[in-house]
């Protein structure tokens, strides 16, 4: 009986940790397409097809993925000549 209980509360630990680690990685993933949705406007597709779709999908993800590293690595000041 007490075997049995240990092992209930062994996968009810691991169910637990493993429901954290899944709902952090989900609502990371949830605002990467809200946004894609809301400020990149792309909550209809305009493009028809399964390619069309697909490239326009492609090209929303690229344009946020660029954004990303924009905010990592700013474009470097210009002099300005007195």
């Amino acid at each position: 009986m007490a075997h049995s209980s240990f092992g209930r509360k062994a996968r009810s630990a691991r169910s637990q940790m493993l429901r954290r680690v899944f709902n952090g990685v989900f609502g990371k993933v949830e605002m990467l397409f809200a946004h894609l949705k809301r400020i990149l406007g792309l909550g209809r597709l305009r493009l028809r097809g399964p390619c069309g779709e697909n490239d326009e999908f492609l090209l929303a993800a690229t344009a946020q993925n660029l954004r990303k590293l924009a905010k990592i690595f700013p474009a470097p000041q210009q002099m300005s000549e007195a």
